[in-house]
Parts: C-alpha cells; sequence; structure tokens
C-alpha cells in the first residue's frame, strides 16, 4: 500500500487497534456474579443486543429483580468498562510500530471510535499511544453513529484533511461503507468478533489486512 498518496490515517479503536473482544461479555458475568452469583443465562446477551444503554439498564434490573436503579446500573458497568480500558485491553500486535511509522512519515493521526473519551482516553494512555495521535473524535460528538459518514468527515476536518487524502482503518462493514461513503480509502482489518462477516467486509475495502505486521513488511 503506497502511503504517499495520504496524509492522514484514522483509526477506529474497538477491534481495529484494540484487541477489546469481550470486554462486554466480562463485564456482564463480572456483574451479575457480584448479584448473589447469577449466571449469564444463554439468551441475556442476544436480548440485549439491539438494546441502547438505558433500555439493557431497565431490562437487566427487571429481569433479575435487582434493587438499584437503572442509573445506578449504568454507572457500575460504566465504571467497570473505565477499569477495563485503563488497566486490561491491550493494542493488537504491530499496532504501535505502525503508527509510529506513519508518525515519522509526516502523517496525521486521528482517532474516530464511538467510545466515549473516558473509555479511548486512559486506554490509549495505558497502552502508550495516546500522545501518537493528533486529533480524536467519537459517534458522540458528531452526533451520529457510524452508519453515517458524517464522523468521518468530522475525523477528516479535525485533521485539516481533504477526505480523498485520508485513508480509514476499520474492522466492521458497516462503518466501512461510510467511510467509503465520505470519499475516503478503506483499509479493513480482521477481528475476530467479525470474523463470520469478512467476505463481506473484503468486498466493501479497498484493502484488507490480518495483522498490521502486513503493512509494516510492505513498506
Amino acid at each position: 500500500m503506497n502511503m504517499e498518496t495520504f496524509d492522514t490515517a484514522i483509526f477506529d479503536m474497538d477491534g481495529t487497534i484494540m484487541d477489546s473482544l469481550g470486554i462486554w461479555e466480562r463485564i456482564d458475568y463480572d456483574f451479575l456474579e457480584k448479584r448473589r452469583g447469577i449466571k449469564v443465562p444463554c439468551d441475556y446477551v442476544h436480548d440485549i443486543a439491539a438494546m441502547s444503554f438505558s433500555e439493557i439498564a431497565n431490562y437487566t434490573k427487571n429481569r433479575f429483580n435487582l434493587p438499584d436503579t437503572p442509573e445506578q446500573l449504568m454507572q457500575e458497568w460504566t465504571d467497570m468498562a473505565i477499569h477495563e480500558y485503563s488497566h486490561n485491553v491491550p493494542l493488537k500486535p504491530f499496532v504501535r510500530e505502525y503508527i509510529e511509522y506513519l508518525k515519522k512519515q509526516g502523517k496525521k493521526i486521528v482517532l474516530c471510535t464511538s467510545s466515549p473519551e473516558y473509555f479511548f482516553k486512559p486506554a490509549l494512555k495505558n497502552n502508550g499511544i495516546y500522545d501518537l495521535f493528533d486529533a480524536f473524535t467519537n459517534t458522540c460528538e458528531a452526533g451520529v453513529g457510524k452508519g453515517s459518514p458524517k464522523v468521518y468527515l468530522l475525523a477528516a476536518q479535525k485533521a485539516g484533511a481533504s477526505p480523498e487524502k485520508c485513508i480509514v482503518f476499520e474492522d466492521v462493514i458497516s462503518a466501512a461503507k461510510s467511510a467509503k461513503t465520505a470519499g475516503m480509502t478503506v483499509c479493513g482489518v480482521y477481528d475476530e468478533r467479525s470474523e463470520s462477516r469478512q467476505e463481506e467486509l473484503l468486498a466493501v475495502c479497498d484493502i484488507y489486512i490480518k495483522s498490521f505486521k502486513e503493512l509494516l513488511e510492505d513498506k
């Protein structure tokens, strides 16, 4: 891949540069285990998959007859997630080396994530790469999810880059499609959570990698 044609690299976080697979599943298990050793039912994860954070809190409270308010549940989950992102979520292999390589080439590095700042900031700092980024944006700030190109256009704007000069690294098909709609080149990144839709991601993206090592070998 010829990075000379790009001046800005926009990275997703979860599943792309961070190996965060299963973080919320662990939180679910740990949270319910503290409640009198409740085991996570087989259908629980499926039931909450399409719910908002507040809907999950109400559903969980009612299903398990918990004394907590939904607000208390959401705060506890947030605190647990902050702890995980601050201490236990690692980078994927060769991510640091690749970002450092891009910085040496004078490229702008931008994070574009669905995670709020209180998740992504401690995660990046714990892994020692926070200072390598020139800008940050997330879906809360953009006011839309990654199903809209607006969030990527905001990321490019923060870097002072035109869309055609940006390359986006993503592991989710809907996000990759939005980045393409924004006029950007897209590099798909393999992640175990989206393995079943790997062929679809390959069809959407301009480039596809199993590991960032491939890009270092290609330089």
